[in-house]
Protein backbone atom coordinates (compact mmCIF):
# COMPACT_ATOMS: atom_id res chain seq x y z
CA UNK A 1 0.00 0.00 0.00
CA UNK A 2 2.76 2.34 1.04
CA UNK A 3 4.54 1.91 -2.60
CA UNK A 4 1.48 3.12 -4.54
CA UNK A 5 1.42 6.25 -2.25
CA UNK A 6 5.15 6.87 -3.27
CA UNK A 7 4.51 6.39 -6.60
CA UNK A 8 1.71 8.99 -6.96
CA UNK A 9 3.11 10.99 -4.56
CA UNK A 10 6.15 11.26 -7.24
CA UNK A 11 3.76 11.54 -10.22
CA UNK A 12 2.39 14.57 -8.58
CA UNK A 13 5.80 15.83 -8.18
CA UNK A 14 6.95 15.45 -11.47
CA UNK A 15 2.71 16.78 -13.22
CA UNK A 16 3.89 19.92 -10.76
CA UNK A 17 7.95 20.59 -12.24
CA UNK A 18 6.59 20.15 -15.45
CA UNK A 19 3.96 23.18 -15.47
CA UNK A 20 5.42 26.30 -16.89
CA UNK A 21 5.02 29.87 -14.99
CA UNK A 22 2.49 31.77 -17.09
CA UNK A 23 3.52 35.29 -15.92
CA UNK A 24 7.11 34.19 -16.76
CA UNK A 25 6.25 33.09 -20.01
CA UNK A 26 3.80 35.67 -20.94
CA UNK A 27 6.85 38.47 -19.95
CA UNK A 28 8.98 36.67 -21.79
CA UNK A 29 7.34 36.41 -25.11
CA UNK A 30 6.02 40.13 -24.56
CA UNK A 31 9.38 41.71 -24.08
CA UNK A 32 10.69 39.75 -27.52
CA UNK A 33 7.62 40.93 -29.42
CA UNK A 34 8.39 44.45 -28.03
CA UNK A 35 11.71 44.75 -28.45
CA UNK A 36 11.34 43.43 -31.97
CA UNK A 37 9.10 45.81 -33.30
CA UNK A 38 10.93 48.67 -31.20
CA UNK A 39 14.06 47.64 -32.61
CA UNK A 40 12.72 47.46 -36.34
CA UNK A 41 10.73 50.40 -36.47
CA UNK A 42 14.18 52.76 -35.48
CA UNK A 43 16.31 50.57 -37.53
CA UNK A 44 14.42 51.27 -40.48
CA UNK A 45 14.46 55.14 -39.10
CA UNK A 46 18.70 54.86 -39.06
CA UNK A 47 17.87 53.34 -42.43
CA UNK A 48 16.33 56.25 -44.02
CA UNK A 49 15.27 56.54 -47.58
CA UNK A 50 12.51 57.44 -49.66
CA UNK A 51 9.57 55.35 -48.13
CA UNK A 52 10.84 54.31 -44.58
CA UNK A 53 8.92 51.60 -43.47
CA UNK A 54 6.43 51.40 -45.66
CA UNK A 55 5.47 48.43 -45.09
CA UNK A 56 5.88 48.41 -41.46
CA UNK A 57 3.36 51.12 -40.92
CA UNK A 58 0.77 48.92 -42.10
CA UNK A 59 0.61 47.97 -38.62
CA UNK A 60 -1.58 51.62 -37.72
CA UNK A 61 -4.55 49.08 -38.67
CA UNK A 62 -4.05 46.89 -35.36
CA UNK A 63 -1.94 49.24 -33.68
CA UNK A 64 -3.99 52.64 -33.51
CA UNK A 65 -1.45 55.42 -32.73
CA UNK A 66 1.21 53.69 -34.37
CA UNK A 67 4.01 55.18 -37.66
CA UNK A 68 7.56 54.88 -38.28
CA UNK A 69 8.85 57.40 -35.63
CA UNK A 70 10.75 57.35 -32.36
CA UNK A 71 7.54 58.27 -30.77
CA UNK A 72 5.40 55.49 -32.76
CA UNK A 73 8.15 52.70 -32.32
CA UNK A 74 7.59 53.13 -28.22
CA UNK A 75 3.97 53.31 -28.60
CA UNK A 76 4.21 49.93 -31.23
CA UNK A 77 6.03 47.96 -28.17
CA UNK A 78 3.57 48.86 -25.98
CA UNK A 79 1.03 46.77 -28.40
CA UNK A 80 3.32 44.26 -29.12
CA UNK A 81 4.18 43.33 -25.51
CA UNK A 82 0.32 43.25 -25.11
CA UNK A 83 0.46 40.85 -28.01
CA UNK A 84 3.22 38.83 -26.77
CA UNK A 85 2.40 38.67 -23.38
CA UNK A 86 -1.19 36.89 -24.61
CA UNK A 87 0.35 34.52 -26.50
CA UNK A 88 3.25 33.49 -24.00
CA UNK A 89 0.12 32.97 -22.15
CA UNK A 90 -1.80 30.88 -24.04
CA UNK A 91 1.21 29.02 -25.16
CA UNK A 92 1.55 28.20 -21.52
CA UNK A 93 -2.02 27.19 -20.94
CA UNK A 94 -2.25 25.36 -23.74
CA UNK A 95 1.18 23.27 -22.43
CA UNK A 96 0.30 23.02 -18.90
CA UNK A 97 -3.17 21.40 -20.03
CA UNK A 98 -1.17 18.57 -21.88
CA UNK A 99 0.97 18.06 -19.02
CA UNK A 100 -2.01 17.68 -16.78
CA UNK A 101 -3.51 15.59 -18.93
CA UNK A 102 -0.72 13.08 -19.63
Amino acid sequence: MKGKDVMAGEQEVQTYLMRLNGRAWGIAVGLLFGIGLFAATNFLLLLGGKNVGQHLSLLSVYFPGYEVSFVGSLIGFVYAFVVGYATGRIICGVYNLAARAK
